[in-house]
């Protein structure tokens, strides 16, 4: 063979090399996650039966109850499960001084209301177009972040209850304008005014108590939902980094019945001000009914 030969060989060889270990770490993450969804639904209790009745807002605070009025309509079922998937844009340096440095993903999330839990399975395109999949879930009271590159490579491992727990929790609970009915009095969530556009909301799971102030526009539709603190890290010395954390919801649109946000973005709020790592559009959802 002469040279052109030998290196066209050699280029064959390496491709097919990347196409089998692409194809291996492929296969490899829809084990874990097929897993995951198995322990997320083991997790499972029984689901209040019925549906919404408007007399249930009564008493609460005023922008709560017009937020209700607005998304909800009078019979409507509750929700027991929610799998929809998003796409966007995550930004990989949120936490790091510089320029932004966002890169595309598509994700299919599952999330159930009744023992709080979902499972984000996410993937982000990077350098050369290799995917990383991450998986960002609560499960049974346990908080999880474990992102790999080509689903082969682990580069974070985050796992366990405490502020992992909170942490998660308190994404799950951010993201209720999804599956909106899961916020009612009667599923749980607990209600205290503040003024004409926020109240705080408190949602507890076994250990974990969480309050997160809840802001609403002039529609009556949530806007943003606010946390003064959230792990965000670790330093060098390996203490948890703690920042403020908010999530935003936007282009609310009639899905069964219920009006929902198709957008949302996630944002640490820093020294030097509001810094989103995570804008996500709402391309499928499928909800799961007590009745």
């Amino acid at each position: 063979m002469n040279p052109i030969s030998w290196t066209v060989l050699g280029l064959g060889l390496v491709v097919a090399a990347a196409i089998g270990v692409i194809a291996l770490g492929s296969w490899r993450w829809r084990a874990l996650t097929k897993a995951q969804l198995a322990l997320l639904d083991a997790a499972r209790v029984p689901a209040p039966a019925g549906r919404y009745d408007e007399r249930e807002i009564n008493g609460l605070p005023a922008p709560v109850q017009r937020y209700f009025r607005a998304v909800l309509k009078d019979g409507q079922p509750f929700i027991a499960a929610a799998t929809f998937e998003l796409a966007g844009t995550i930004n990989l340096s949120a936490l790091s001084p510089g320029n932004a440095e966002w890169k595309p993903f598509t994700s299919k999330q599952r999330a159930i209301t009744h023992r709080p839990g979902f499972l984000w399975n996410g993937r982000v395109i990077m350098l050369a177009g290799f995917p990383a999949y991450v998986h960002d879930s609560y499960i049974a009271g346990v908080g999880t972040l474990h992102a790999t590159m080509l689903g082969l490579f682990t580069v974070a491992n985050m796992h366990g209850g405490r502020e992992a727990a909170r942490g998660e929790l308190m994404r799950y609970f951010a993201e209720m304008a999804w599956y909106p009915t899961a916020l009612l009095p009667s599923q749980g969530v607990r209600w205290k005014a503040l003024d004409d556009r926020s109240a705080n909301a408190t949602l507890v799971d076994g250990p974990v108590t969480l309050t997160l102030l809840f802001r609403f526009d002039e529609a009556g539709l949530m806007a943003s939902v606010h946390a003064d603190a959230r792990g965000a890290g670790v330093d060098k010395e390996g203490l948890a980094v703690m920042l403020p954390w908010e999530c935003s919801v936007s282009n609310y649109q009639r899905r069964d019945g219920m009006l929902v946000p198709t957008r949302g973005e996630a944002a640490w709020m820093q020294p030097e001000g509001r810094k989103p790592y995570f804008i996500g559009n709402l391309t499928s959802m499928l909800y799961e009914f007590t009745t």
